[in-house]
Formats: structure tokens, sequence, C-alpha cells
């Protein structure tokens, strides 16, 4: 058997994306196929805790060197967990589902950069992950795009309309305006699967983005 499929799905905090990961993987083990779950980063192994020490401000990455340097130590965090978890059922043929991989770090640390150097970000960034540490390129990626406005309202109810659960990223309202930007413009560009989550300002039913997912999946997949 050849080698598996890597199919990615990214959004915005809010978008329902831990949801919809799940219930596409339930969805092809209830066929009979071999899927498996992973999610970066991983808080819980060292180099997770690097992560955590970079979220906390213990280790400065600022301006255009900051946007490298953080890639960097997400990058470590996924290789790690490739090469000691979920490589052999990759090889086997498994398909393994990524809640977020190297396509975050365009989302998020291109918010370092002026608009003028993510295209040579991106170039570095593939070839830093796929080529030097050799990790394997997503066959899909999915970006579940719900707009601010309505994601927001989202995690208002997540959080029973308490605003102070929000970490400092889900109240920055302009990183996610710029992170929700650097989404679509590397969509457009690498040929994501935008999947939109939202109608006239509300967002749309679980199932009908698992629905979605799913159809685009089993096409991929040859179901």
């Amino acid at each position: 058997m050849g080698k598996g499929k890597i199919i990615v799905l990214e959004g915005m905090d809010g978008c329902g994306k831990s949801t919809q990961l799940q219930l596409i993987v339930d969805a092809l083990k209830e066929k009979g196929l071999p899927a498996r779950l992973v999610s970066f980063p991983n808080y819980d192994s060292d180099s997770g805790r690097i992560i955590k020490s970079y979220l906390n401000g213990d280790i400065p990455c600022d301006g255009t060197v900051g946007a490298y340097a953080a890639s960097s130590f997400y990058a470590a965090d996924r290789y790690i967990s490739f090469n000691t978890e979920w490589k052999d059922a990759y090889e086997r043929g498994d398909v393994i589902f990524c809640g977020r991989y190297t396509t975050s770090n365009a989302i998020y640390q291109m918010t370092k950069l002026e608009s003028g150097e993510r295209d040579s970000f991106l170039a570095w960034l593939w070839d830093h992950e796929y080529k030097k540490l050799g990790l394997p390129k997503p066959d899909k990626v999915f970006f579940l795009d719900m707009p601010l406005d309505v994601s927001q309202k989202l995690l208002t109810m997540r959080y029973n309309g308490d605003e102070t659960k929000k970490d400092v990223h889900e109240r920055d309202l302009e990183f996610l305006k710029r992170c929700r930007e650097n989404a679509l413009y590397t969509a457009k560009r690498c040929g994501w699967e935008l999947i939109e989550c939202s109608e006239n300002g509300e967002p749309l039913s679980i199932d009908v983005i698992h629905q979605r997912i799913l159809s685009i999946t089993e096409e991929l997949i040859n179901v």
C-alpha cells in the first residue's frame, strides 16, 4: 500500500474546526477506512513547552526575524510529532487529518511581516518544512472561513457571555483580521479549499459544513 493522505483543517478560533475534525474522522472510520486525527501544537510535548514559553512572552519574537523564529518553534513540534507518533500510520496508507499544520504559520506568523514580504516567506516556509525537514505536504487544505463578527458571537456563546475568558488573541480583533486576510491570500495563492461557514451573518449548521467537507474528502480519497 502506498502512502496515505494528509488533510488539513485550518480556521480562525470559533469556526468549529475541532468539531469538524472529529466528525470527518468518525465518518471515515464508520466506512471502515483508516483515519487518524492529529492536532498542533502539542502543548504537552517538550517542543510544545517551548511554544508555551513563546506565547507567554518569555521568548521575544518580533518583526521580520520573529516570523521565521516563531515558525521554527512550531515546525520542530510537527517534525517530532511526525517522526515519533504518526509516520508509520501515514506510510501504511492511513488518512491523517491535521488540526492546524505548516499552513498555520502562513496564517499567524505572516502578521509580523509587511504584505510585500508574504511571498518570500511562503517560499521559505514550504521549503523549510516540506523539503528541509521532510514533513509530508498536505494533499488538501480546508480553510473554514467564518467572518470575524460571526466567530466572535460564537466565542462569546462558548464562554457563556464572559468576555474576560477570551484569550489575548481572541480579543485582538485587529490581529484576527490580519490573520484572516493572510489565510484568504494564501488560500488563493496555494489552492486551498475555502469552506464558507456562514450565511447572512449567521453560522451554517454543523451538519451542512460537515457534508461539504465530507464530499470533497471522499472524492479525494476515492471512496
